[in-house]
């Protein structure tokens, strides 16, 4: 999301930080530009309206035109502003004191509500401990409820039996009742849907709202409907008075326009957005970081936090006494490999880190999603003794190697090469013997990567060394054939 937008800002703000003084006419020349990029996001008109002439009146500001660094501080000054248009704090969704608290989501057919609902089972569960209900109350659609049940089994989460003929506001109330007799913390109600707003549709939802009470009416909005989706938000928020917001797809949209708008549009916070297909693609939104990504500083919290989640602590400590002694084979390597994996992959990983935005065009096919999948294939297709001892991999191994993964001796010749380079680092790691987390590796992915590649500033993330496997992330970059030089912060 907001790929475009950022772009084009990278590109406006450069000019900007090229200068060493700024007169308003350059602070208006830039904001006219601004703007365009905001009205081709697909950000509402007066939204952008608003948005220019709050900067203008700070950014021409005696503070801001007679600093030693203006084009930074017009940067603040856009920043700022960004992050009060997408909410300023992060809004939590609110659980009542007396459980069960039902939540209820409402949206348009296909933007991706159902899904939405089960993604944020997940979510209570795993990250609140809470126990769940799932209830469908789309009796026009047996699909949805059937979606509904199917998604419930897969997350372990129970969904309310439905009954034929039931009316959607007493399947509310029966799911209330039975989450109160069996103990359940939240109930969440996957309303029905229209491919359009009608008035039978909004009054089945006031009925509903009316008869649960809802603690949150979250509408769930699909980010690539562009404008539509403002107007979507005001009418449910007439309709039914929404709460909160969950936007859908943001990972398919590069320009974003729909997130900056329909907060300032509602009034109402975007509280969650899917950034994915599977069930636990689900993210809190934060303003702050979202306007942080949008002018390319980067998510350097989202991404420790990313690395946190997904680290196993027993196969990275597994992991860190190996390479204090110098060992690393390529199981281990592997295993670095799918915590790439686990983490979104290098391109996700890569949007998080300051400066690498306006990089991604021409990284795009170092950072080849399908590399991590042919390189695990040919560790695969080894035997357990070949993976521990690479150096007996000679040449009809290799033969047999590639074809049961379906790659070329050549690929293979690479991935041995590289797993010697990452071998290399571990042993100098090792002998340095620091204490109480991974040693430096900067570089290392660049040594277990294809084609070499260092990431400048590499090292690893703030409690790590720069390896998934220990609660970080690899600090080379795939595929520019140097090493990387950067350093790893310590402890």
């Amino acid at each position: 999301m907001f790929d475009s937008l950022q772009n084009r800002l990278g590109t406006i703000f450069d000019g900007l930080k090229g200068r060493g003084a700024l007169s308003e006419k350059d602070v208006d020349e830039a904001l006219r530009e601004v703007r365009r990029a905001l009205l081709e996001a697909d950000v509402a008109l007066p939204v952008v309206k608003q948005f220019i002439a709050d900067v203008r009146e700070r950014a021409v500001g005696q503070e801001v035109l007679k600093s030693v660094t203006p084009g930074q501080q017009v940067i603040k000054v856009v920043h700022d502003r960004l992050t009060q248009m997408l909410g300023g704090e992060q809004a939590e969704i609110q659980l009542t004191t007396e459980p069960p608290t039902p939540i209820m989501l409402v949206g348009l057919q296909g933007s991706g509500k159902t899904t939405s609902t089960a993604k944020l089972a997940k979510y209570f569960q795993e990250k609140q401990r809470k126990k769940v209900l799932l209830a469908s109350l789309d009796v026009r659609r047996p699909a949805a409820q059937d979606q509904l049940r199917t998604l419930g089994a897969q997350i372990g989460t129970t969904t309310l039996e439905n009954v034929q003929g039931e009316p959607p506001k007493a399947i509310a109330k029966r799911a209330l009742r039975e989450a109160t007799l069996q103990g359940y913390d939240i109930v969440l109600l996957d309303t029905a849907g229209r491919l359009a707003i009608d008035e039978e549709l909004m009054a089945e939802l006031a009925e509903v709202r009316d008869a649960a009470q809802p603690a949150e009416t979250l509408l769930v909005a699909d980010a690539m409907t562009g404008q539509d989706a403002v107007t979507t938000a005001e009418k449910f928020h007439e309709g039914v008075g929404v709460s909160g917001i969950v936007l859908t797809r943001v990972d398919g949209d590069a320009r974003g326009g729909a997130a900056l708008s329909m907060r300032a549009v509602t009034g109402q916070p975007i509280k969650m957005m899917g950034t994915g297909e599977k069930v636990d693609a689900l993210e809190p939104f934060h303003p702050d970081r979202i306007a942080n990504r949008i002018l390319g500083m980067g998510d350097v919290v989202s991404l420790v936090e990313k690395a946190q989640e997904t680290v196993e602590e027993e196969q990275a400590e597994k992991l860190r006494k190996k390479v204090q002694k110098g060992k690393f084979d390529l199981d281990d390597l592997a295993q670095q490999y799918r915590q790439l994996q686990k983490m979104g992959g290098m391109q996700a990983l890569m949007k998080m880190m300051p400066g690498m935005g306006k990089q991604m065009k021409n990284l795009e096919n170092m950072a080849d999603e399908k590399m991590v999948n042919r390189q695990l294939a040919m560790i695969q297709s080894m035997t357990d003794h070949e993976r521990r001892r690479p150096e007996i991999i000679k040449a009809s191994r290799k033969r047999r190697i590639a074809a049961g993964s379906g790659m070329t001796v050549q690929d293979v010749n690479k991935l041995l090469k590289q797993h010697q380079e990452a071998q290399k680092m571990m042993k100098k790691a090792g002998k340095q013997g620091k204490k109480g987390g991974m040693p430096d590796m900067s570089g290392m992915a660049g040594g277990g990567m294809p084609g070499g590649g260092g990431m400048p500033g590499g090292g690893g993330l703030p409690g790590a060394g720069g390896m998934p496997g220990a609660g970080g992330m690899p600090s080379g970059m795939p595929g520019t054939g140097k090493s990387g030089r950067g350093r790893g912060r310590k402890r």
